[in-house]
């Protein structure tokens, strides 16, 4: 009969045997996927996006809007709110807003315009005033909210009308009316504009797909769809760019904190003066980017470009699940509440339905947003 092994220790009672180890820790609770993917700030526009593509794949499917160039088209759209929406985005998880968004779109087509087309600057040295002088307006944007400690909310609602003011003033003093044409053809011979803001991306790709018959051609042979705008490749290129560093980068994770709790923050040593202008600064370069890819696009700059476009980014990052109070968001939930925009605004056009609903399902879409994001932020902080 063999031994039997005990590993008590000598001298000790057994009920004070030290017990084996839980293979489970009762304080770590097990998450499920789908409470994980509830919980992530991106849910609600991704789901959005799924359900208006549902809806206009029914309603619309059968009227092109989802061949190749009506994707083309609410893709654009998409695009040009996506990029001013990454640069709302980022700047609401810090905590602030920028209500001069739309009016720096304006200032900045005039920027672009006045200097090459009066004033005979190369456009290539337009574009580099522009984005200079934008970026100096959000530094000083970030600096007055900073030094004056006044919401962001007051101080951009100031630059709001003066820029406005500027724009149109400008545009009048030079041009006699609020339109500044003639920059398209400059544009043309231009090769930074050429390189970067202006045309398609693509062009031989698109054209022997349309030789192989593969996407719809012209009578003589050339794509119905030259290629894919610049604009769209600048989104996606921004997109990537900002979801990498807020989630992988130590930038991130101080633009985060920021958000969540500024003092607590600057006393771990995180530099919250300079993230805020920071990115007061980024706002405004997605507003000047935004600017020029329009102005070439159309081939003029207008004192009401931008119109309202403050509001719309806002709301596609609050779509997108960033809060209001700061700490939370996501730019890839920007990117597909812009994505929604698009899809609505052009594929309302396709359908009977009558263009004026367009604003009635943007408010409905931000009501819902914002309940939706209260409700996780409440869940979330709740599980902590």
């Amino acid at each position: 009969m063999s031994a039997v092994k005990f590993n008590a220790q000598p001298g000790l009672a057994p009920a004070q045997q030290p017990q084996a180890k839980s293979s489970a820790d009762e304080r770590v609770g097990q998450v499920t996927w789908f409470k994980r993917l509830f919980g992530r700030p991106e849910f609600a526009s991704i789901s959005g996006a799924v359900l208006v593509f549902l809806f206009f794949g029914v309603t619309a499917g059968g009227s092109g809007m989802f061949n190749l160039d009506g994707i083309v088209n609410w893709s654009q759209v998409a695009a040009y709110l996506g990029i001013i929406a990454i640069g709302a985005c980022v700047l609401m998880i810090a905590g602030e807003f920028d209500l001069s968004i739309g009016s720096m779109i304006g200032f900045s087509g005039m920027m672009i315009a006045i200097p090459s087309v009066y004033f005979h600057w190369p456009v290539w040295l337009a574009i580099l005033f522009a984005f200079a002088g934008s970026m100096a307006l959000g530094w000083l944007n970030g600096y007055l909210v900073i030094k004056t400690r006044l919401p962001s909310f007051i101080v951009t609602l100031a630059f709001l009308f003066i820029l406005r003011g500027l724009t149109l003033a400008l545009s009048i003093m030079f041009a006699n009316r609020t339109i500044v044409s003639g920059v398209g053809s400059l544009a043309a011979n231009d090769w930074l504009a050429t390189l970067l803001f202006h045309g398609e991306v693509g062009k031989g790709l698109f054209q022997w797909l349309a030789s192989a018959g593969l996407i719809t051609a012209l009578d003589n042979g050339a794509p119905l769809v030259k290629g894919i705008p610049k604009v769209i490749v600048w989104w996606a290129a921004l997109a990537l760019v900002s979801s990498f560093v807020l989630a992988r980068t130590r930038i991130g994770n101080w633009i985060f904190a920021v958000g969540g709790d500024a003092n607590a923050a600057k006393n771990v040593g995180v530099p919250v003066k300079a993230i805020k202008i920071s990115l007061f600064v980024f706002t405004a370069f997605c507003a000047c980017l935004f600017a020029t890819l329009q102005v070439f696009d159309v081939g003029s700059a207008a004192a009401d470009r931008g119109m309202q476009k403050e509001f719309e980014a806002i709301i596609a990052a609050v779509i997108g699940g960033a809060l209001l109070t700061g700490g939370y968001g996501s730019v890839v939930g920007a990117c597909f509440g812009a994505l929604i925009f698009g899809v609505v605004q052009i594929g309302i056009t396709y359908t009977d339905i009558n263009s004026d609903w367009f604003r009635v399902f943007l408010g409905v879409m931000l009501l819902i947003a914002v309940l939706f994001n209260n409700f996780v932020r409440s869940r979330v902080t709740e599980a902590r």
